[in-house]
């Protein structure tokens, strides 16, 4: 008999197996190809803490949660309609996020006597002692299938045995109806230089197990996704987090026309944004791995000084090891861009999960009076955008601003519509290049009246020589130790980061705008709140500015009787609203397990009100 096919909105699929299993390739080959065929989608990578946690223990596990739509998509989904579970331990650690009525795909072959044993079941029925006996269950010999898909390709076992996930990629591709032309392509790209002779095999296990999907009858029904159709016209890619905001630093580069420097130092999960970087030297950029994190910013620095767009990298405990230096450029009032891809904490943390835990460290993480412009991205694809502002505000404003992304969206990805730069404005440096008439000195920290920003000299140039540093120093740049230069220096600092207010968008009301409840959000919550406030009825305001505030903030919030923080800390963004804006109450709902929201239980907390 043969299956039907179903037309739905959307789906979301779970890959999960062992670190080795190749779950993370299979997930972004599935999500790419689904971008490919025009569906909306999210992309949620879920990486063990451990570096080499022991194989086949729930504590090694990695998962990749795509969910792909006809219509807009905005989170990678609470629980999965498939679930795929290469081993024991991926079963026993996620059979959780399954919905009453999912699928759950497994290798028979790999529950045997010491699978089950190491992912600590206590019976045979891995279903029933974890009580999804009653969803459809696809038991099938994936390694065995494998071999015999491959028997004859000359490749030796520990080569066959890496292809278990291409068998089984075939068979999802197969349940929800996915051309395989765009695995293909990507197979031949990818190998046809230095391994030709693993195309066809590959090709011909991803065949072999869409055929055999198709030809058992374990599989009830088979499900279609049309692409959007209401999509904005244009070329749209797959892009995740951190390759966006390299490719937005790079836009700003061009756009500023000023070359791009990145000195940073590897760590999870932000040095994506590194090694993107590192392939562009063709468009000017340089980078530079250097031997810590305070090297890393201190090399940027020296770049800012010499002229560049100048960049640094970090997480967490690199944010921390940087703030000695965050501070000389807020003393040099250099432009820099501080890249922080948060993760849990403290220290080492979960340094694969993602969190919103930097705030405060982005605000006050620093000696001194020191004030930094903080903006947040709220999506994979937003970070370009946010990437660009930031170093906007720091060419154009002489300062060193804070980018705050998230694991989550650094490593999760989205259609993202490849702009045109010709939509993007210029970003205009004040250098002091033809400002000073003649016979006139420089001064290196004389302001704009209006925007308190200093101007800016390049080294090396005649009539322009001036001193820098972490010491106080008066307009003229001289060093000064007298007390009311130094209270001067420190409220027009303040001041010139309070202005950018005046340069940036109103905050704007998303939802039921009638509502007297008001959701507030920041960050890469944005698409689960999104969806929660669509459901509940009730208003939105997202954050992507956060220091200064946008200026018509205060305004909003007196439009509405409760106002509900949502954010993925212990309250860190609502304690600085309380002080920023003490007129208004904050009731707050925060998470801190290194996961992001689901909407289900934003719904129950909004309701709760």
């Amino acid at each position: 008999m043969q299956n039907k096919v179903i037309d739905v909105e959307d789906v979301v699929i779970r890959f999960a197996g062992d670190s080795g299993d190749g779950m993370q390739l299979t997930g972004s080959l599935f999500a790419d190809m689904s971008a490919v065929y025009g569906n909306s989608l999210s992309t949620f990578p879920d990486f063990p803490a451990e570096i080499r946690a022991p194989q086949g223990t729930v504590s090694g596990v990695s998962g990749f949660q795509v969910h792909i739509g006809s219509t807009k998509v905005n989170t990678p989904g609470d629980y999965c309609d498939l679930l795929v579970a290469m081993n024991p331990a991926a079963l026993k650690s996620n059979a959780k996020w399954c919905k009453r009525e999912a699928m759950i795909l497994v290798d028979e072959d790999a529950f045997d006597e010491v699978g089950m044993q190491k992912a600590g079941f206590k019976t045979d029925n891995p279903f029933e002692e974890l009580g999804v006996e009653d969803r459809t269950l696809i038991v099938s010999p994936i390694t065995t299938l494998t071999r015999e898909s491959l028997k004859d390709s000359g490749m030796d076992n520990k080569a066959i045995l890496k292809c278990k996930n291409m068998f089984t990629l075939g068979m999802a591709c197969y349940i929800y109806s996915r051309p395989l032309e765009y695995i293909y392509a990507y197979l031949e790209k990818k190998f046809s230089k230095k391994h030709p002779e693993v195309i066809e095999p590959n090709k011909k296990v991803l065949n072999d197990g869409y055929n055999y999907a198709a030809n058992i009858q374990a599989v009830p029904n088979t499900y279609k996704v049309e692409p959007v159709k209401d999509a904005v016209p244009g070329l749209y890619r797959n892009i995740s987090g951190n390759q966006a905001v390299a490719w937005g630093l790079l836009a700003a580069s061009e756009k500023s026309g000023l070359p791009l420097f990145c000195g940073s130092y590897p760590i999870t999960p932000a040095t994506a944004i590194l090694e993107e970087l590192a392939l562009h030297k063709s468009l000017g950029c340089k980078t530079l791995q250097a031997e810590d994190e305070i090297a890393g910013i201190c090399t940027a620095i020296g770049a800012s000084y010499a002229g560049n767009l100048a960049v640094t990298t970090t997480s967490g405990p690199g944010l921390s090891l940087k703030s000695e230096a965050l501070g000389l450029a807020v003393m040099t009032e250099l432009p820099l861009v501080v890249v922080d891809v948060q993760r849990g904490g403290p220290s080492t943390g979960l340094p694969t999960k993602t969190e919103q835990t930097d705030l405060n460290q982005a605000l006050y993480g620093r000696n001194g009076e020191c004030p930094i412009p903080v903006i947040a991205a709220h999506s994979p694809a937003h970070c370009f955008d946010a990437a660009f502002q930031a170093s906007k505000i720091a060419l154009e404003h002489m300062t060193p601003v804070l980018l705050l992304s998230e694991g989550f969206l650094g490593n999760g990805s989205e259609p993202w519509r490849i702009p045109s730069m010709a939509d993007y404005p210029e970003i205009k440096p004040p250098f002091v290049s033809g400002m000073l008439k003649e016979g006139e000195k420089f001064h290196p920290f004389e302001r704009d009246p209006e925007t308190l920003v200093r101007r800016w000299a390049i080294p090396g140039q005649k009539g322009l020589e001036h001193r820098v540093g972490g010491l106080e120093k008066n307009h003229e740049g001289v060093l000064s130790n007298d007390p009311a230069n130094h209270e001067t220096m420190v409220r027009e600092r303040a001041g010139k980061v309070a202005r950018i207010a005046d340069s940036i968008p109103a905050l704007e009301v998303q939802g039921n705008t009638g509502s007297d409840i008001l959701v507030v959000s920041w960050g890469g919550t944005y698409g689960h709140v999104l969806s929660a406030v669509r459901e509940a009825g009730v208003a939105l305001a997202h954050f992507d500015y956060i220091n200064p505030l946008p200026s018509n903030t205060a305004q909003v919030f007196s439009s509405y009787r409760k106002i509900l923080v949502c954010e993925l800390n212990s309250g860190q963004f609502a304690a600085y609203l309380r002080g920023i804006l003490p007129q208004f109450e904050y009731r707050q709902y925060n998470k801190v397990q290194g996961q992001p929201f689901l909407v289900g239980e934003l719904v129950d907390a909004i309701k709760s009100l």
